[in-house]
């Protein structure tokens, strides 16, 4: 087999290496996170608006499909709370819920996410997730986590109230707060009180009591379930729906269906931005954790192969009955904890999940809206991180300005607007870091061949050489700085004879700096001063070499910052 099928079929590769250790720590860790995973499914399926069994569906096959494409040996695939969230705006624009339209415009939704992601990374364009800076996405999230958790106290108060920004989240809940079911509400609040008891101090508790690690971990991880098991009792034996408590009802017993998605061309126009949108966010979360957890095992990932992966794993779920999804966090890491070794342990989670599927579903009938909504509540509560404002304001005012720009619009104008603010921000940030790029006049540090920043630094300088130090490389938006700061310099410093940039940070010179350098020699002639580089990089000097700067220019290239400073210092 070639080189390239093992680069688009990871498996083949740790396929080869599978033994029966792995093979045990990877059932292990199935039957860990498929534990977690039931209740969680059903409850990212409430919140994208969809059948409780959509959650289940989006969570089989589109882990088989991974396992094979994907790159990352512990990454878990499936519905995640911010994705959900961003379903449920997309499709809620275009459908309503509960009606098969809002079922197919979710198909929709996740193969034309999936299609994306595969084209992608076919043409190998995973690079552009860094166009979206991580303070700008820390913002995101911290803004969908409280979207996410306004969007659910409907179902803890057992009212029907609706929203897709915070503004409408808060108006629709205080008028319909008056029909709040009370026993709804005791029902949501015990489960979130246990289930933060059950993140923070289950654990220790059951540490005290010396059950060993690997019981301790499987109970700890069971939380929900203990969760949903006791107020599934409680609704069923007090029969607590005749008083008003919203419950599943029936979820079908069976294995994903073979659904198809639209092809109506309306309905595709108005999926495209939002599905262009929902991959890119979800690739970028997908690729940190699958990146933070392979650096933990001295472990590879292919963020290009990554995009194949995710885009078979969305387009698995288009066509099973499910909706978009990518790696998501929380299964990640307890499938990593649990002691996964390959995407074998996706598999059986799998298998768990359609044997979940058939067999368990008749068992969540009488499951409270309210008890998932405390799910997703406690879930998303650890995606809200105001911290990162503080952080921004103290190193960085703009992107301090990113991150409460992205919050604030993302709550007043919903996710979607949030995205792609998020994305637009990101760009103009570096857009305008680099338009201003940091160029420091230098002079050489005394009895040394060392040349610094004339404010920082007790330097030797002359006023006949200027020495200006660029730290960054130059292209259309920066180019235009640098020949009127040499200009101004030239004309305002008095006596200068020689200039010499000195490129030892420049990377690139493209098309539109070199005319600026053009420029900047063809004054510098016209008022007999000599213009000089000095500690080009070989890159931009093969560039430069191709171009009639060097032929024209009215200096010389040299090799060190010293070499220039001793040609003309001396004379």
């Amino acid at each position: 087999m070639t080189p390239n099928i093992f680069r688009y079929l990871p498996i083949l590769e740790w396929s080869r290496q599978y033994n029966r250790t792995s093979l045990t720590n990877d059932m292990m860790a199935a039957v860990i996170v498929t534990i977690m995973l039931v209740p969680q499914s059903l409850a990212y399926a409430l919140l994208a608006g969809l059948p409780p069994e959509a959650g289940i569906y989006a969570s089989i096959v589109p882990i088989v499909l991974y396992a094979i494409f994907g790159s990352s040996r512990v990454l878990a695939v499936g519905p995640v709370a911010v994705v959900s969230l961003l379903t449920a705006s997309a499709v809620g624009q275009v459908a309503e819920t509960g009606t098969a339209g809002y079922a197919i415009a979710a198909l929709t939704l996740a193969a034309l996410s999936g299609g994306f992601l595969v084209l992608l990374g076919l043409l190998r364009l995973g690079f552009l997730a860094n166009f979206l800076s991580h303070p700008v996405i820390a913002g995101f999230i911290t803004a969908s986590g409280i979207l996410i958790a306004m969007s659910q106290l409907k179902h803890i108060l057992g009212v029907s109230a609706h929203g897709h920004t915070l503004p409408e989240m808060v108006q629709s809940l205080v008028e319909h707060l008056d029909q709040s079911n009370l026993i709804t509400l005791g029902i949501g609040v015990s489960a979130i009180v246990f289930l933060f008891w059950v993140r923070g101090n289950l654990k220790p508790f059951l540490n005290r009591m010396n059950l060993g690690p690997l019981l301790t971990d499987l109970l700890t991880k069971a939380g929900p379930v203990f969760a949903v098991v006791a107020t599934t009792l409680s609704v069923w034996g007090f029969d607590l729906a005749q008083d008003g408590v919203r419950i599943v009802g029936d979820v079908p017993q069976s294995l994903p269906p073979f659904t198809m998605p639209g092809f109506n061309l309306d309905l595709l126009q108005q999926l495209m931005v939002p599905a262009i949108l929902i991959s890119i966010i979800g690739f970028v979360e997908s690729v940190s954790v699958a990146q933070t957890l392979a650096a933990k095992k001295r472990q590879h990932i292919d963020p290009n192969q990554e995009l194949i992966g995710l885009g078979a794993a969305n387009l698995g779920a288009a066509f099973t009955g499910g909706f978009p999804v990518t790696g998501g966090f929380s299964r990640s890491v307890v499938n990593f904890d649990a002691g996964a070794e390959t995407p074998a342990a996706g598999v059986f989670t799998a298998i768990g999940l359609a044997i979940a599927a058939v067999a368990l579903t008749p068992l969540v009938y009488y499951l409270p809206n309210a008890t998932l909504a405390a799910t997703i509540i406690v879930a998303v509560m650890s995606l809200v991180d105001f911290s990162i404002l503080k952080k921004t304001w103290t190193y960085s005012r703009s992107d301090f300005i990113a991150v409460a720009a992205t919050i604030m619009l993302t709550l007043g104008f919903g996710v979607e607007v949030g995205v792609a603010a998020g994305v637009g921000i990101s760009i103009i940030l570096h857009l305008y870091k680099t338009s201003v790029p940091h160029v420091a006049e230098v002079g050489l540090v005394p009895e040394t061949q060392h040349f610094r920043n004339i404010h920082r630094y007790d330097v030797e300088t002359d006023p006949a050489l200027l020495t200006l130090r660029v730290d960054e490389s130059l292209y259309f938006v920066n180019a235009r700085f640098l020949e009127d700061l040499v200009n101004h310099r030239v004309l305002d410093g008095g006596g200068v004879k020689n200039v010499i940039l000195m490129f030892s940070a420049v990377n690139e010179v493209d098309f539109s700096a070199l005319e600026s350098l053009e420029a900047i020699n063809e004054r510098l002639k016209s008022l007999n001063v000599g213009f000089h580089l000095s500690e080009v990089k070989g890159p931009v000097m093969d560039r430069l070499s191709r171009s009639r700067l060097i032929d024209e220019m009215n200096g010389k290239i040299f090799m060190s910052q010293y070499d220039a400073w001793t040609t003309f210092h001396k004379g």
